[in-house]
C-alpha cells in the first residue's frame, strides 16, 4: 500500500562544509576533508583538530531577535529547519500547521549549556543567582522546541536521545507518526554541536584513548511524507524501505549488527548483491572495525568504500546517521548511476546500540 511507503522529498544541511545543501554536495563530491587546527583561544579542549561549521555564529545566522541566550546546538537546528521550509528568498514553501511534525535526534541536547548553568548555580553567591533565560537550553528538547516556536510548527514535536544511532530511531519515530496519521509530513533529522564540554566528555569516555579522533558538528533535516500524498512540497528523492535498531552486549556487536542487516534486507525484499552502497558510521573508536567487518562480509569492500562521510566531516555523533543519508542524497544529485539504486546506512554506538536502514535512491528531479 502506498500509505505505508515513506518518501524523502526534501533535505537541508548545515555542515563543516558550510551552510546549505550546495556547499555540502560540492564538498562531498570533491572528497574534501574539513578538519582544521582548533582555535585554542576560543576552545579550551584536548582536541588538536576538529571539523566545525565554518564561521558559524548564532546571531549572525539568525539575527539578534530571540537569540541572546540561544546556544550553539539550538542555533544549528533552527538554521537547518529554516533552510528546509523556506526558499532562497525567504518565502515559506512548506506548510507548518498541525499536520507537520518534527523529530530531532540528539545525544543529550547541549552538554555545554547544562554544565554552564550548573556551574553558575554552584559558584554564584546564591544558587539561584542564575540567568533564567539560559535555563531552557539545559533541557534536552530545547532545540526541537525552538524550531517549533521559530517556524510555527504545530504538529507532534519529539526529541530522540540515542547517541550515534539517534538518527535511526528518529526515522522510526517519524515513520510511525506518518503511518498512524498523526502527521501528514515530518521533519526528521539529527543535530550535534562542538563545545568544550562535549570535547572533554568524549575525550575521557573514549576507551581506546584515540587522541587523533576528530569531532565534527552540524545538523541535517529530512522532509518525510507518505507516498500517497507526495507532490505538494517536492518530488521523491528517496524511499525508506526499512529501518531497525537494537541493543547489544559487550562482545555481541558483530552478531547484533549482522542480525539487523539481515533483518532490514529481508523487510525491504533486497538481496545483498542489489545494494549499491553501504555507508558505515565510522565511529572514532573500537566499534568502527567491527562495523566495517560486518558490512564488508555482507556486501564486499567496493560497496562499503563507495561513499564515506566520517573521514571527511569528523564524528558528528547524534547527527551522523542523518549525514550518512545526506551523503547518499548528495550522490543522487550529481551521479546519474545512483538513481534507482538501493543503499544501506549502519550505525553503532559504543554505549550498546546498533542498527541500520535501507533506502532506494530515486535521483534528483
Amino acid at each position: 500500500m502506498t500509505a505505508d511507503r515513506m518518501m524523502i522529498t526534501g533535505w537541508s544541511v548545515v555542515s563543516p562544509y558550510g551552510v546549505g545543501r550546495d556547499a555540502f554536495v560540492d564538498g562531498v563530491h570533491a572528497g574534501r576533508a574539513t578538519a582544521s587546527d582548533v582555535d585554542t583561544e576560543r576552545w579550551q579542549v584536548p582536541d588538536r583538530r576538529a571539523s566545525l561549521v565554518p564561521g558559524f555564529d548564532v546571531r549572525e545566522a539568525l539575527g539578534k531577535k530571540g537569540t541572546r541566550s540561544m546556544d550553539r546546538v539550538t542555533g544549528l537546528a533552527v538554521t537547518t529547519v529554516g533552510r528546509l521550509i523556506k526558499d532562497a528568498e525567504g518565502n515559506q514553501v512548506i506548510d507548518t500547521g498541525p499536520d507537520t511534525g518534527l523529530v530531532l535526534g540528539t545525544t543529550t541536547g547541549s552538554a555545554q549549556s547544562m554544565m554552564d548553568f550548573t556551574r553558575t548555580s554552584l559558584t554564584a553567591e546564591q544558587p539561584f543567582y542564575v540567568d533564567p533565560a539560559a535555563f531552557p537550553n539545559t533541557t534536552m528538547n530545547c532545540a526541537a522546541g525552538q524550531c517549533a516556536i521559530w517556524y510555527q510548527l504545530k504538529g507532534p514535536n519529539a526529541t530522540i536521545a540515542g547517541g550515534r544511532t539517534a538518527g535511526l530511531t528518529a526515522l522510526t519515530y517519524g515513520r510511525r507518526l506518518l503511518r498512524s496519521r498523526r502527521a501528514a509530513k515530518v521533519l526528521v533529522g539529527g543535530v550535534e554541536e562542538y563545545s568544550n564540554a562535549r570535547s572533554w566528555l568524549d575525550f575521557h569516555s573514549r576507551g581506546d584513548k584515540n587522541h587523533d579522533a576528530v569531532l565534527g558538528e552540524g545538523c541535517v533535516m529530512l522532509l518525510m511524507e507518505p507516498a500517497d500524498t507526495v507532490g505538494a512540497y517536492g518530488q521523491p528523492l528517496a524511499e525508506l524501505l526499512a529501518v531497525e535498531s537494537s541493543a547489544y552486549l559487550d562482545n555481541d556487536l558483530r552478531p547484533a549488527l549482522k542480525a539487523r542487516v539481515d533483518s532490514v534486507l529481508a523487510q525491504a525484499g533486497v538481496q545483498p548483491s542489489e545494494v549499491w552502497a553501504a555507508v558505515a558510521s565510522q565511529a572514532p573508536d573500537a566499534t568502527a572495525e567491527a562495523e566495517r567487518a560486518v558490512l564488508t562480509e555482507v556486501f564486499g569492500a567496493p560497496t562499503v568504500n563507495r561513499i564515506t562521510t566520517g573521514d571527511l566531516i569528523g564524528d558528528t555523533a547524534a547527527a551522523s546517521v542523518s549525514f550518512q543519508i545526506a551523503s547518499l542524497l548528495a550522490a543522487a544529485e550529481r551521479d546519474p548511476e545512483a538513481a534507482g539504486k538501493v543503499v544501506l546506512v549502519s550505525s553503532v554506538d559504543r554505549s550498546g546500540t546498533t542498527g541500520c536502514a535501507v533506502l532506494r535512491l530515486l535521483g534528483q528531479v
